[in-house]
This record gives C-alpha cells, structure tokens and sequence, in this order.
C-alpha cells in the first residue's frame, strides 16, 4: 500500500512514519516536508536510504506537485500543518495559508486521483476552552469554539475536510486530540521547553498561575490510534483521541513531575506574564474510539514523562 504522509518530518508525523513502518514493513511510506524551523532530516536519520520510505522536499500548497505525487496513492495521513499557538498570534498569516489552504490543495488532489482514504489530524483547540473544576470533556459532538488563529485555522481546516467528505465522496476520516508530547518535539512546546531547560539548568517558564489544565497523549498512542482509524474507522466520522484518565494535570503538577525526575528543586520555576487568549482547560472523552476502534492508552503520564526526559537525555545531539 502507498501512503502520503503530509508533515513527516515534524514531531507527530515523524513519529508516525517510524511507528507504520516498524509496524507496516510491506507499506511504502511517501513524506512531504516543506522542512520549515519544525521539521528536522534528523527526525527521520534512522531510516533514510529503506527501499519503503521517500522523502520529497515541498510544500502542500503548490498545487503542480502536489497532483503529481497524489498519483497512484491509496491513503493520505496529513499531519502538515503550523501548529504554535505564540507564534499564530504573532503573525496568522502562515497559519491560514498552510492549514487552511494547504488542506484544500490536497483534498482536492486526492479526489482528482481516487484516493481511498483521506486521514486528517487535528486538534482538541478547535473545540475552546473547559471551565476549570468542571467534569465536561470534550467529545465528537461538542461545537467548534476556537481561541487563537492557529486554532481557528485548524478548524476551517476540519470542516473542509468534512465538506469534501460530503460533497464528492472522499473517503475521510477526522481524529482530534490533545496535547502530544514524546521525542522529536520542538523545544517551542510546554514539555520539551521544560526538560530541555532544566538539562541546560535554565529556569522553566510557566504562563500566568500556571493552572491551566492539559490532557496529555503520548504520541505513540496518538499513532496507534491513527492505525486503528484507518484499520476500522467508519467513513465521514471524527474520532477523538486523548491520554489515560489521570492525564489531566495542570501545567504547574507537569512541571513538578519533571522537575522531580530530574532532581531539581522548584526554584527553578518561573512565572510569566500569560498568553493572550489562552484556554483554561482541555479535556477528551475518548469513548467513542475505544468503543469502536478499541483505542486505550497504554500507559499514564508519570510512566511516559519518565520515558520522554530518557530520551531527550540521550539524545542531547537531537536538541542542541
């Protein structure tokens, strides 16, 4: 089976092209990277030069290219996609160019050429904010209420997908989850930031009261659960995908855990002025895709934090 990956080289996608691949040895894995500040070679160094894997430096808005690799594919995975909340509230416009119309461009492409599965990954932000102290989660029903311009873009995304599900028969599938973490995340996000800081004995900066709440999904189950999506996901549906139950800490209980298993003390912690619109609280009720996909996490936080600053530990020449 050929398979675009759209994104490969950043965090999700890189670990999804090492977990198809070690899982899916028979599959051809195409990868194209624009190769922006979040997409790294590196990523993927371990596999360069398999007779199954081929990278193709580009960008998903250009329309030519995009035609022209989308021939003879069978499944589309599109990670692609501006992804840091700080940097969308700086500047949108990159946001809605590549989440926005980038998305297009490919769903498009994939309908010129039959392709048989249309998989989108997006995002919990799309769905806003949870009161803190509240039991509501977020699930496939609840409605859109993006806060940033990356979330906002991430939306518009989802319902072109939804669209071109609806209006030309693509076969499309949607998963939205939370917050990810695990190797080759950019130093920009919350748990790289802190384990790299700490490494390097800097402080760890946290937004406002540090209070806001995540739930944290360790990418490799974030990649299963795309595997089952796309083993047993009904066409046109959404899937929402989050970590075990006990994931739902707060930024400053993250922190501490880090700070624990590095055997720093929490003077190394330092509050800073908050984000503009930053969402209180994110929540995911994964209910659905473990009725009928049979998705469960493997493992909680305190098990995965363990495993990612093992890793960004040994990979010192990955960060630096």
């Amino acid at each position: 089976m050929k398979i675009l990956v759209t994104g490969g080289c950043g965090f999700i996608g890189s670990n999804f092209i090492h977990y198809w691949l070690k899982n899916h040895p028979e599959d051809e894995i195409f990868n194209l990277d624009k190769l922006t500040y979040a997409g790294r070679l590196e990523n993927l160094k371990d596999i360069e030069g398999q007779p199954n894997y081929h990278f193709i430096h580009g960008d998903i808005v250009d329309k030519e290219l995009v035609d022209k690799i989308m021939s003879g594919m069978e499944i589309v995975a599109h990670f692609a996609a501006e992804s840091h909340v700080d940097n969308s509230i700086k500047d949108a416009a990159p946001f809605i160019l590549t989440n926005l119309v980038g998305t297009q461009v490919l769903l498009e492409a994939a309908v010129k050429n039959g392709v048989k599965r249309f998989h989108h990954i997006s995002t919990d932000e799309v769905f806003g904010s949870l009161e803190l102290g509240s039991n509501k989660k977020f699930d496939e029903e609840t409605l859109y209420d993006p806060s940033s311009p990356y979330s906002a873009s991430k939306a518009g995304s989802d319902h072109l997908v939804k669209a071109y599900g609806r209006t030309f028969g693509l076969p499309v599938t949607i998963t939205n989850c939370s917050n990810n973490y695990g190797p080759y995340q950019h130093r920009e996000k919350f748990i790289p930031k802190i384990i790299i800081n700490l490494l390097e004995n800097k402080k760890v900066p946290i937004y406002g009261d540090g209070l806001n709440v995540r739930d944290w999904l360790y990418v490799e189950d974030h990649c299963r659960a795309i595997d089952l999506v796309l083993e047993k996901g009904k066409m046109g549906e959404t899937y929402c995908i989050g970590g075990m139950n006990d994931n739902e800490d707060d930024n400053l209980t993250v922190v501490r855990k880090i700070l624990n298993i590095l055997g720093k003390g929490e003077e190394m912690i330092e509050f800073v002025k908050d984000r503009p619109g930053h969402d209180r609280r994110y929540a995911i009720d994964w209910g659905k895709a473990k009725k009928e996909l049979g998705y469960e996490p493997l493992f909680g936080l305190d098990e995965y934090l363990e495993k990612t600053v093992r890793w960004y530990r040994e990979h010192e020449w990955w960060w630096k």
